[in-house]
């Protein structure tokens, strides 16, 4: 009987990569059997529906073929279960351990205190990720523009810029670890002793021992401080957008990097003009006359007041097109456009000589 793997994985048929990529994360964190909750043989079932699903070649065949799926070629060059086990378990490390897009270090790493994917290198540790929300003008979003951003987070100690050692202190290699910042450890699990590797505690990671500690930040190498960052906003940036920057989230200590700092935007609505995508749209009001014979009328625009030509005969609710002039593609040439809503305006009341001479024009046609 064939397997249904999207239900194996807790997924719709539907499901985005992305989605069934986050289904086998958390299912394969479940599962593990060195895990208190752990199920091998669900843990193996969860693998395999990961390696047809989670590869869109695969997936396709699958969708296909459905219980003829493994009569046309199965799998196909997948890991296999002592390739999946042994990297989940950091044997041989993580760096290369990559199953269909997604590190397994990064997955089973926190574990056994391996390190994550986005680790730095060995025995190095990450801050935290932080974000800061921005609020900016409708026209600083189109045309782009610097803010100034203040916040409060871990920072590199001013003192020891971040060493945690007091300045002009001597450091040793770390014995325990000679250098490396992390050491090999033995786990005794339900299969028997597991190695791994982990940060080492003599030196938490650093790979050097300080002789005299930081009295700034009590060898800590971090300290709260504020940050006042310049963030330059491009032209084109929607409303809801974040702008990532590398290396400005919070400082975990020494040995460590700090983590990104990601800006979110949000747009200030405009009383006359109104955003989708790139092009703009506003409204404006003519009378009759100028419907009918036609005109040349002055509008507001993103570059300041534009003359707007009525062809004679417009009709109410026509919308006229100014190419060029509504809001810059973001990190790309080129601008959309600007729609101009015509509305004719019909007066409720006529007087006896508008009455006369409409009943003439009335004649006429």
């Amino acid at each position: 009987m064939s397997k249904d793997y999207y239900k194996v994985l807790g997924v719709e048929k539907s499901a985005t990569q992305d989605e069934i990529k986050k289904a086998f994360r958390k299912k394969a964190h479940k599962y593990h059997p060195d895990k208190q909750t752990g199920d091998e043989e669900k843990f193996k079932e969860v693998n395999e529906a990961y390696q047809v699903v989670g590869d869109e070649e695969k997936r396709a065949k699958y969708d296909q073929f459905g219980s003829g799926f493994e009569q046309q070629g199965g799998f196909g060059g997948g890991m296999n279960w002592e390739d999946v086990m042994r990297a989940s378990r950091g044997q041989g490390g993580f760096g290369g351990a990559n199953f269909n897009g997604v590190d397994l270090g990064d997955i089973f790493g926190e574990m056994f205190g391996f390190g994550g994917g986005r680790s730095q290198g060995r025995g190095t540790a990450r801050g935290r990720d932080i974000q800061v929300d921005v609020e900016i003008g409708f026209e600083d979003a189109a045309f782009g523009v610097d803010k100034e951003v203040t916040l409060t987070k871990q920072n590199p100690c001013d003192v020891c810029a971040g060493t945690g050692a007091e300045p002009g202190s001597d450091q040793k290699t770390c014995g325990t670890c000679n250098g490396q910042g992390q050491v090999r450890k033995v786990q005794r699990t339900i299969l028997g002793n597991m190695q791994g590797v982990a940060t080492c505690d003599t030196c938490a990671g650093k790979g050097k021992i300080t002789e005299k500690e930081c009295k700034h930040c009590s060898g800590r190498g971090a300290q709260k401080t504020q940050s006042t960052l310049n963030v330059k906003i491009p032209a084109g940036i929607h409303d809801g957008a974040s702008i990532r920057l590398t290396g400005k989230g919070e400082f975990p200590g020494s040995a460590g990097v700090a983590g990104d700092l990601y800006i979110q935007v949000h747009v200030k609505g405009h009383k006359e003009f109104v955003r989708e995508n790139n092009d703009i749209f506003t409204e404006t009001t003519i009378t009759y006359p100028q419907a009918v014979l036609g005109d040349t009328i002055e509008i507001n625009t993103l570059d300041g007041g534009k003359n707007l030509v009525i062809p004679p005969g417009t009709q109410s609710h026509q919308q006229i097109r100014l190419r060029g002039l509504g809001v810059p593609f973001l990190q790309s040439s080129g601008r959309g456009d600007h729609y101009v809503k015509v509305i004719v305006d019909v007066p409720k009341k006529a007087n006896k000589k508008v009455k006369k001479a409409l009943e003439e024009l009335a004649e006429l046609l």
